[in-house]
């Protein structure tokens, strides 16, 4: 494996999206009105770590549309990198609504045929120099299931991050309304296998193992490969294992308005401070402090926290007062 010098703390891949997220109204009856936002898991993933202080860039395609135009200007606006975005017509770009219930959020995709979907293992040539160069690429399931090519790119871009030295981090995120369960199973054990640290989910690894406990959860997740596993508890925080040592790292419990990207907020925000030095018990700590902000207001993107507030639930766990 040649040495090759990391310029870049995190790329991301997968398909950033339109959000359209329903806000309360006063009366059942009401029409819901729905605020426009950003999203899209690896994309919010990479804001949070740009907001946490980190050097990031993002690998998609993009619709050659206003909303394309829109999210290339939210990444600028939030110092993530765009040269590794294709634009491509006439393909669109992707949109979600989400809905709020007594159950929780629910998510309604517009996003078959979307540009990100046409994804090819071809497009690591424009890709290749800056995964090699970061210090970590992450993926996820999404970015695994938004089609047949887009498996193939994000498996390719993995096998080319471990040749370069980069290390794979991949966020479970099941989404089983893109891609049946079996092929599902299949396409994330053996990703599983190429990354370094893995990011599942209690509810995602049920549903593809039948798994429900924590522990054999993170055992299954080392058995594929994984070096390293942060099994993600909600408000619990967090059963870490570096293969050697389990570890618990608490969560903080808040009242929640929308758990919308909270997840994707926890990935960037770890991996912002696994490449500023963190171990990883302290970067899930911090990881955890910046997922209980983000499900305090609405959409992915807008509640992000940056280092400050971040520190300042940190201390105040400490301390034992609520920030």
């Amino acid at each position: 494996m040649t040495h090759i010098p990391k310029t870049l703390d995190i790329v991301a891949l997968g398909e950033a999206m339109v959000e359209f997220n329903q806000r309360p109204h006063a009366h059942a009856d009401d029409a819901p009105l729905y605020l426009q936002g950003f999203g899209g898991d690896t994309s919010n993933a990479a804001i949070a770590a740009a907001r946490a202080g980190a050097q990031v860039a993002y690998l998609t395609r993009l619709g050659q549309d206003r909303w394309g135009d829109q999210l290339m200007a939210l990444w600028q606006r939030e110092n993530v990198g765009t040269q590794g975005v294709l634009r491509e017509h006439p393909a669109p770009t992707g949109m979600y609504f989400v809905s709020h219930d007594a159950q929780g959020h629910h998510f309604s995709y517009a996003r078959a045929g979307s540009a990100a979907s046409r994804m090819q293992p071809q497009d690591l040539t424009h890709w290749g120099d800056a995964i090699a160069h970061s210090q970590w690429l992450h993926l996820s399931g999404i970015s695994l299931a938004l089609s047949a090519s887009a498996c193939d790119t994000a498996l390719a871009a993995m096998a080319h991050a471990r040749r370069s030295g980069t290390r794979v981090a991949l966020d479970s995120n099941l989404r089983l309304s893109l891609w049946p369960l079996a092929r599902a199973q299949a396409c994330i054990r053996h990703a599983v296998g190429l990354c370094d640290l893995f990011l599942p989910s209690m509810e995602d690894m049920t549903a593809l193992t039948g798994l429900s406990q924590a522990a054999d959860i993170i055992a299954w997740s080392h058995a594929q490969g994984a070096a390293q596993v942060v099994l993600k508890l909600g408000s619990d925080g967090a059963l870490v294992s570096d293969g050697h040592v389990q570890r618990e790292v608490a969560g903080h419990r808040v009242t929640a308005i929308d758990a919308t990207g909270a997840g994707d907020c926890f990935a960037g925000n770890l991996l912002a401070r696994l490449s500023a030095g963190d171990d990883l018990w302290a970067a899930t700590a911090y990881a955890n402090a910046a997922a209980s902000l983000s499900v305090q207001g609405y959409g992915a993107v807008a509640p992000l926290p940056k280092p400050d507030a971040v520190l300042k639930v940190l201390n105040a766990a400490a301390k034992g007062t609520a920030a």
